[in-house]
């Protein structure tokens, strides 16, 4: 009964990565999965097990934008009895992912907040320290600053990763922008404990500083302890969609976020990024009323005061 309820699995699987490649034949089968990486990927640890026997390579590439080896999709998805089979069967632990982000097993588990498969492939000799790729790439500890994994986290500080390791060329983000993006306050604070670098350089496309990331999202909290440890205000955004704090606060509508930033010496006339807009632009481009009329203020103010100035 076993052997063929196996042959059933097999053939389910084997059945459905044809009508995946049928499917997709169009687009020359870019992101077809193995048969072992759609096992891998549900958790099917006799499926996986039986095709490791019959020597299917458990290093299979990764396809596509968003292919995955065996190895990775199982970390993603949480499944510690297929990965543990799969390091046991000679699976490269520190393999690149596909095209998109190319995240590798370990970046995958600590993103999605798997601390017992992190802790089992850093026994397998995953190297914490591997930069991240150049799209979308992140680092095991970017991955899981951004998803909010404080354990996660601390164990890999603890294992000598690098707090303040550059961010991705593209869509990049160092641990603390990360964390701060997301808001993960308990995480930005053990970051800053252990050395994280507020005002760290920022890719050229679609970066941004710390700051700049919680004046996007308006969270005072983090706006504030980021400014009393030294974040500068002022910071130029990225080139390709970029802002200052200021800009991006006045953009997404956050006056309290608009009015702290002002009162510690954020500059109105300032531009940013290709599109070179100012705060009021951003405002108004965005229909936010009480900010205009706040920065309208700031303005008159800043004019009347330079006009003394000069007097």
């Amino acid at each position: 009964m076993v052997d063929r309820n196996m042959k059933q699995e097999r053939a389910r699987v084997f059945g459905n990565q044809r009508q995946v490649v049928e499917e997709e034949s169009e687009c020359e089968e870019e992101d077809a999965f193995t048969p072992l990486q759609v096992a891998a990927s549900e958790g099917n640890l006799n499926l996986v097990s039986e095709l490791l026997k019959q020597d299917v390579d458990p290093n299979e590439r990764p396809r596509g934008w968003y292919g995955k080896t065996a190895l990775q999709a199982a970390a993603l998805y949480g499944h510690f009895a297929v990965v543990d089979a799969l390091i046991a069967g000679g699976a490269d632990i520190d393999a690149p992912g596909g095209n998109n982000g190319g995240r590798n097993a370990l970046v995958l588990a600590a993103a999605s907040g798997h601390l017992q498969i992190v802790e089992r492939l850093i026994a397998a000799g995953a190297d914490v320290t591997l930069p991240a790729t150049r799209y979308r790439g992140r680092t095991s500890l970017q991955a899981a600053a951004e998803g909010g994994n404080l354990p996660i986290v601390e164990r890999l500080l603890d294992e000598g990763t690098e707090v303040n390791a550059a961010p991705a060329h593209n869509y990049g983000r160092t641990a603390l922008q990360a964390a701060v993006e997301q808001q993960h306050m308990s995480i930005v604070e053990l970051l800053l404990e252990r050395g994280a670098e507020v005002n760290q350089s920022i890719r050229r496309y679609k970066g941004m500083t710390a700051l700049q990331a919680a004046a996007s999202v308006g969270n005072l909290d983090l706006i504030k302890l980021l400014i009393d440890h030294g974040a500068a205000v002022n910071a130029m955004g990225s080139y390709y969609d970029g802002y200052t704090a200021l800009s991006a606060a006045a953009g997404a509508g956050h006056l309290d976020a608009v009015k702290v930033l002002l009162e510690n010496g954020a500059d109105i006339t300032a531009t940013s990024g290709n599109k070179h807009l100012t705060a009021m632009q951003c405002a108004r481009l965005k229909g936010q009323k009480e900010v205009i009329k706040l920065l309208t203020e700031a303005q008159q103010l800043r004019d009347i005061r330079k006009k003394n100035d000069h007097s």
